[in-house]
């Protein structure tokens, strides 16, 4: 399961994902950027504990890409948070 995190003024979506595990039985989760754009998207996904970038298209720039990689980084705490109590509580 995605969970939503926040929504940009420029349109990009930011999820993160339940906690997963590899084969050898690593603990891990993807946080995923996401902007329309016109025939598709600008993606990139980052994997946590690790932030290695699994997967980029389109056409983020290496401004935003750090900028991302910043949030990743403060927030992987947060991220393993809400992976673990089952998404965001609200009021």
């Amino acid at each position: 399961m995605m969970h939503e995190f926040v929504t940009y003024a420029d349109g990009t979506l930011v999820v993160s994902s339940d906690i997963r595990k590899k084969e050898n039985g690593e603990e891990y989760l993807i946080v995923c950027f996401e902007r329309p754009r016109e025939n598709g998207f600008d993606t990139i996904i980052f994997e946590l504990p690790s932030y290695n970038v699994v997967k980029k298209d389109g056409n983020f720039t290496d401004e935003e890409i750090a900028m991302f990689k910043t949030v990743v980084e403060r927030g992987a705490g947060y991220f393993f948070d809400v992976a673990r109590n089952g998404g965001i509580q609200s009021a």
